[in-house]
């Protein structure tokens, strides 16, 4: 019960923090006055802000895709598991090999083409036949930003450890082979143990 409790804790303490960070550009609130310290600060963490990097773009592509009508806490999650995948040894080890992972076909027009076999991807949205193409930017944008805080790695994972997930209205036959660690929004989050 006090494992919950504290996970509820950080969650609404990190959600309330990312909400503030990405949205007070958009309300252009003016920071607070800094109140002098006596003690010596240390530096903020930094995140990435180059917006080229392919994995941050895979990253926030996974997240637009699989959990922009989410709440904050749970685009965190999809962010989560996606980066529990690249830290497992059974998974490829960068971003955009996990999100695209899933058989492939050879094009019928170029045999050196190939293109993922549909709806066997690991992500959906990869490989489901529909346009990828971002129609929401503000939305991306945000989702972006928080992509660069995962990466970053600047928060706890509140899916402990979670390498799956699934929406609450399907059942997939792999769920009785992992352990659930939560659920968040609509998802349910499992973890694959070693």
């Amino acid at each position: 019960m006090i494992r919950y409790t504290l996970l509820f804790f950080t969650v609404a303490i990190a959600t309330v923090a990312i909400a503030d960070h990405i949205f007070a550009q958009e309300e252009k609130i003016a920071p607070l006055p800094s109140i002098p310290i006596v003690e010596e600060v240390q530096p903020e963490p930094t995140v990435e802000k180059e917006k080229t990097n392919p994995e941050l773009i895979c990253l926030a592509m996974n997240l637009y895709h699989e959990a922009r009508n989410q709440s904050i806490a749970g685009q965190l999650a999809v962010g989560f598991v996606t980066m529990n995948r690249v830290n497992d040894d059974r998974y490829p080890n960068t971003i955009c090999e996990v999100v695209m992972q899933g058989p492939t076909r050879p094009s019928w027009k170029d045999k050196s083409k190939s293109f993922p076999v549909r709806h066997r991807c690991q992500f959906s949205w990869y490989c489901d036949g529909l346009n990828d193409t971002v129609k929401e930017m503000d939305t991306f944008s945000k989702l972006f930003e928080l992509s660069e805080i995962i990466y970053a790695n600047l928060m706890i994972d509140i899916t402990d450890g979670a390498t799956h997930y699934h929406a609450d209205y399907v059942s997939p036959d792999w769920a009785a082979t992992k352990t659930r660690t939560t659920k968040i929004d609509d998802h349910i989050f499992y973890r694959w143990e070693k």
